[in-house]
């Protein structure tokens, strides 16, 4: 890299401010220009040091890190990463323009912070390239694009199909984009989103309740079904498996594939040997290459495969990687994604 990368740290925690501090700055790539004790000083200091990332604890009085993300990206867009512990909220800064966030770990306990500080400095490389979104706010309720078009019914075929969707960084909010305008009968959905331990049965509950198909963490021996997505829990793999002319999934605590656990190559390599030509893969915004290969399996078994374009992706790495390689049968926007993936189920 031929310039340093930029971080801005807003933490109330005098230690938890030094630990970031001092182990970022170690980072050749990395400069530390400057931190905040609260939202307000953040606010104020932000605009004259100009970070390339801001780093904000959730957790922080006045003006908790949430409501503070609210605040700034619409007068200050900047890549904004989550430091945050088990908490709901996160969505809420995800859905607000914010990058990614990671776990804040028990200080106590060495390899934990070690690993916090290795996932931190990953996700502010990936920040640094991340295009920064505001999106409009997402409604409960939303009527699906099929009732749109008059009801239309699906395919013959159509329910005998395993629609599978990887996604990293910016796709809690991406997919939760395609999801919403599914109608409620879609035919089964499996999906795996880059995610901490704890945080996707978080995510999956937030889903269902934005959703018209039943939306859970998946658990091992889960039928994929008409009308529900299955969520992979975080730091477990999933794959699919059929029985007879009916799948499930098997979760499991394998090691990490293409860097993560779970891996969307995991899922779509499954989908591609037990469901094949009766499959749809949608490869989203992530960084890295994790799923363009899963994803090129499915196509070679006859899966119809669509790619998230880069002018919609927060990161157009990992559908960039499946489009090169010639994994995707079709580009579009992700706005675009639930009307191509429909028009596909009602031809089968």
């Amino acid at each position: 890299m031929n310039e340093k990368i930029k971080v801005f740290i807003v933490d109330d925690s005098m230690l938890f401010r030094k630990v970031l501090i001092d182990n970022l700055s170690q980072n050749p790539n990395i400069e530390v220009v400057g931190y905040a004790i609260d939202a307000f000083d953040a606010e104020r200091k932000i605009p004259l040091v100009k970070p390339d990332v801001v780093t904000v604890d959730v957790e922080m009085p006045r003006l908790n890190g949430i409501d503070f993300v609210k605040k700034l990206l619409p007068t200050y867009p900047v890549p904004v990463i989550l430091v945050s512990s088990l908490n709901l909220n996160v969505f809420e800064a995800l859905s607000a323009g914010a990058v990614d966030f990671v776990r804040k770990p028990d200080m106590s306990m060495s390899i934990n912070t070690n690993t916090f500080l290795n996932t931190l400095m990953s996700k502010i490389f990936i920040a640094s390239r991340a295009k920064i979104k505001v999106p409009a706010k997402v409604s409960p309720a939303a009527v699906p694009v099929a009732a749109l078009g008059g009801n239309k019914p699906f395919g013959l075929n159509a329910y005998n199909t395993v629609i599978a969707i990887g996604a990293s960084t910016g796709g809690t909010e991406a997919t939760l984009q395609v999801l919403k305008d599914l109608p409620a009968d879609t035919p089964g959905i499996v999906v795996t989103q880059h995610m901490p331990e704890g945080f996707t049965k978080m995510y999956a509950d937030r889903l269902n309740r934005l959703c018209h198909m039943k939306v859970k963490e998946a658990q091992s021996g889960d039928p994929i079904e008409r009308g529900q997505v299955l969520i992979a829990p975080g730091d477990f793999q999933m794959k699919v498996v059929r029985v007879g002319n009916r799948y499930s999934v098997n979760c499991y605590s394998g090691e990490k594939v293409s860097g993560h656990r779970p891996s969307v190559d995991v899922l779509f390599q499954s989908v591609a040997d037990a469901a094949g030509a009766s499959s749809v893969g949608i490869i989203m915004t992530g960084m890295g290459r994790d799923g363009a290969d899963g994803l090129l399996s499915m196509k070679k078994k006859g899966a119809f495969t669509i790619g998230q374009d880069a002018e919609s992706c927060v990161v157009y790495g990992m559908p960039m990687v499946a489009y090169n390689i010639g994994a995707v049968v079709t580009q579009v926007s992700c706005s675009n994604i639930s009307n191509v993936l429909l028009k596909h189920l009602y031809s089968l």
